[in-house]
């Protein structure tokens, strides 16, 4: 009994001095402070009461806590946590003037412009007591287009760190020049000082609707740099407690610390601004050791764009009229970045013709400034349809012509969207018209090697022209010189129903003789008949050895030429001049054809696409071997005409050869038709006269599907055999799989396609003929 109760006790009392020493040992370092401990006899506030009380209903009621209320220790915690924050808050309410030293101070060697706001903020709303704070800084004072962006709105007080993603441009705010309490600071630098916010009509209550905080008082106030310039608006909210209105102290107390304010913030903007000219020094020395390669440009990047365009102009333009345009998408907004680079020509014809004549850049190009848009729908020269063109959402836009070295512009470079969604700067401007001068360098660089390209593909050209080709011998000449030419009747040339087939390759020189002469050509326009013989001849060697587009085809579409102007009166409303250019034009519109077509000859990029580029290549190159051949030793037909019918005729000769582009027919077939169905064909205008001649030399040269079944269907069969043989060579040249008609393996469907091609490429044609 009584023992056991002694060893009781002596057990609980050694419990009692383990758990005491434990106490002293953990508080046996910390320091004692007489001040803190006068503090504590003072009567405790209820906030403070409320926070002590806190802390003991969380101590859990063990002996050493209980034994320690006992004690009358000499060594005391602190009464305030070791945080800066509130390490500022004690001196504050003990030393102003240090606590006022202490927020310069910590804000004076801070050059982050996003920590040194954050910092302001959360200083501004300890100084007034206020609940909650927001700084806003102004932006695009360089564009022309103020605004007020904050990375820290409505942020409360006592927020002890950095908010999580802060530096993110997605958590700003903007708000509108003069728009708000915020703009209205902003724009008159005036103090707004508010007890009740929804008593103002400037106040935008919507964000305590999305937060479902209440705003009571306001205490708003730009923030000057030493020149005296808004630089940005500090805005108390609440103060504490309540949301009582702020005083006038408080006032004083920030017109106090927002000068100190206004230079750590220029600090900051000037470091941030050497920092983006040493970047942008980089970026220039890294371009003078560029590759060649576009897709290594460094310009997208640097600048941080969504978005970039640039157009060439031609060489020796007489007006501002973009001849290309490429696009290029910034890797972040493009989900394949290998195929981010393309040329506009490949997307909708709309679209490229948005981006060739866009607006803005023929502004640049015909004054040689560049162009800096802020807010694209707020400015006049912004055309709003482009957006709807494009599907690309445009809100600002930096325009900058590229010169060459001869000080002439040849292009245009755009950039669309920084990536943060601000307007382009005066550092982008300077960067991206630093850019556009090594542009300019490598595109004239590009264009000297074009002309080398084309030069050798002309050099090429002529060599491989030279090599297949010859005049003809001057005893083939004086052959047909002294043969004796049959009729028309005889040779039935004026027949439209006339077989293709049924002149060998000498008597189709005889028919084209007497052509000539039925025309009263020889006569009015006094050709010698030897160099029109000889001419014949060099014409006829100069069509290769292909299956269908050879000499015999140059004669078939002269010889409906011949039928159509002598039987369906034609001859009466055309020229004399006009039916020669006519004439000559289907005999020579197929010079030098290789049976391929223009498709192939840019696929294959072939020497003829290099020199006459893709547009009407073939046709090009039918007309120039035309005027090489007119251009040799006694093969100029039209030697006697005056200079005037000279230059009149090889304008008309151009037309008719060029005029057997399919693309030319169909873009002009349209007009054609409308005009006849409404019988508003005008002869005496010479515009309805060239499509007129247009439209006869494409039916000319689609005449084999005109013709009585045995001759359409073989003079089909060939040239379906010569399109099935550039479809092998598109198949084991090119890699590609060939289109249905050039593809032999999908020949069961040639009947098909070509019942539509009559029905409606030729059938429509021939109806309104």
């Amino acid at each position: 009994g009584p023992s056991g109760g002694g060893l009781q006790r002596r057990a609980s009392q050694k419990e009692l001095r383990k758990s005491f020493a434990r106490s002293k040992a953990i508080h046996v370092n910390l320091t004692y402070d007489e001040h803190v401990h006068a503090r504590a006899q003072e009567p405790l506030s209820s906030v403070r009461r409320r926070a002590l009380l806190r802390k003991a209903s969380s101590l859990p009621p063990t002996t050493a806590h209980i034994l320690s209320a006992l004690l009358e220790s000499r060594v005391s915690l602190p009464q305030y946590p070791p945080t800066a924050l509130d390490y500022k808050r004690y001196l504050k309410e003990h030393n102003e003037r240090q606590f006022f030293l202490e927020l310069v101070k910590d804000i004076s060697n801070d050059l982050d412009l996003t920590s040194l706001s954050y910092k302001i903020l959360i200083f501004v709303c300890l100084m007034v007591d206020a609940d909650r704070g927001s700084l806003f800084l102004v932006e695009g004072a360089a564009a022309g287009k103020k605004s007020l962006v904050s990375k820290f709105f409505d942020v409360h007080a006592g927020t002890p760190l950095l908010p999580c993603g802060s530096t993110e441009d997605s958590n700003e705010v903007q708000v509108p020049w003069g728009k708000g309490i915020i703009g209205y600071v902003a724009e008159h630098g005036e103090t707004v000082n508010i007890p009740d916010a929804y008593q103002d009509r400037r106040f935008n209550d919507e964000i305590d609707k999305l937060t479902g905080y209440k705003t009571k008082s306001l205490l708003c106030m730009p923030i000057r740099n030493s020149d005296g310039e808004v630089i940005g608006v500090a805005q108390a909210i609440n103060k504490i407690p309540g949301g009582a209105p702020f005083s006038d102290d408080d006032e004083k107390v920030m017109q106090m610390y927002l000068p100190f304010c206004g230079i750590a913030i220029s600090n900051a903007q000037l470091f941030a601004a050497s920092r983006k000219e040493y970047d942008r020094s980089r970026c220039e020395n890294s371009w003078v050791e560029i590759d060649s390669s576009v897709r290594k440009l460094k310009a997208m990047h640097a600048s941080k764009v969504k978005q970039g365009i640039l157009m060439l102009l031609p060489m020796g333009r007489q007006v501002v009229k973009f001849t290309k345009s490429f696009e290029l998408l910034s890797p972040k907004c493009s989900a394949d970045t290998d195929n981010s680079f393309k040329d506009s020509m490949e997307k909708s014809s709309s679209y490229s013709d948005w981006l060739i004549n866009n607006s803005i850049a023929e502004l640049v190009a015909s004054t040689g400034l560049p162009v800096n848009i802020s807010d694209a729908y707020q400015d006049p020269r912004f055309d709003a349809e482009a957006d709807q063109i494009s599907g690309f959402h445009i809100r600002s836009v930096l325009c900058v012509p590229i010169w060459n070295s001869n000080h002439q512009i040849i292009g245009v470079a755009q950039v669309l969207n920084r990536l943060d969604g601000k307007p382009f700067d005066d550092a982008d401007q300077r960067l991206f018209e630093a850019f556009v001068i090594f542009c300019g360098l490598g595109i004239n660089n590009t264009i000297m090697y074009d002309q080398v390209k084309k030069s050798w593909a002309k050099q090429s050209v002529a060599l491989d022209v030279l090599s297949y080709h010859a005049t003809c011998s001057k005893a083939e000449v004086d052959k047909f010189k002294a043969a004796n030419i049959p009729l028309v009747s005889e040779l039935g040339i004026d027949d439209i129903h006339f077989d293709d087939f049924s002149l060998d390759v000498d008597a189709m020189i005889t028919a084209a003789l007497r052509m000539f002469m039925e025309l009263g050509m020889v006569q009015k326009f006094k050709i010698d008949y030897e160099t029109l013989c000889r001419w014949l001849l060099t014409v006829r060697k100069n069509y290769r050895m292909v299956l269908y587009h050879n000499w015999r085809h140059a004669f078939n579409v002269c010889q409906l030429m011949f039928a159509m102007l002598t039987t369906a009166g034609f001859q009466e409303i055309l020229t004399e001049i006009e039916i020669l250019a006519l004439i000559v034009g289907c005999l020579c519109h197929d010079l030098d054809h290789r049976g391929t077509n223009n498709a192939f000859q840019a696929k294959s990029g072939s020497a003829l696409a290099q020199l006459y580029g893709t547009s009407a290549t073939l046709e090009h190159h039918h007309f120039n071997h035309a005027v090489m051949i007119l251009q040799s030793e006694g093969h100029n037909i039209f030697a006697n005409l005056s200079s005037k019918d000279y230059s009149d005729l090889m304008q008309l000769l151009k037309q008719s050869i060029l005029a057997t582009d399919l693309t030319l027919y169909f873009e002009r077939r349209t007009e054609f038709f409308e005009l006849v169905s409404k019988g508003g064909y005008d002869w005496n205008i010479k515009k309805h006269r060239e499509i007129f001649r247009s439209m006869l030399m494409t039916a000319c040269d689609l005449g084999a599907v005109t013709k009585p079944w045995e001759i359409s269907r073989q003079a089909t069969e060939l040239v379906t055999s010569e399109f099935f043989e550039q479809g092998d060579r598109e198949r084991s040249e090119l890699k590609l799989t060939p289109s249905a008609i050039f593809d032999r393996n999908r020949k069961d469907e040639l009947p098909r396609l070509q019942l539509e091609w009559i029905d409606s490429i030729c059938m429509p044609l021939y109806e309104v003929i």
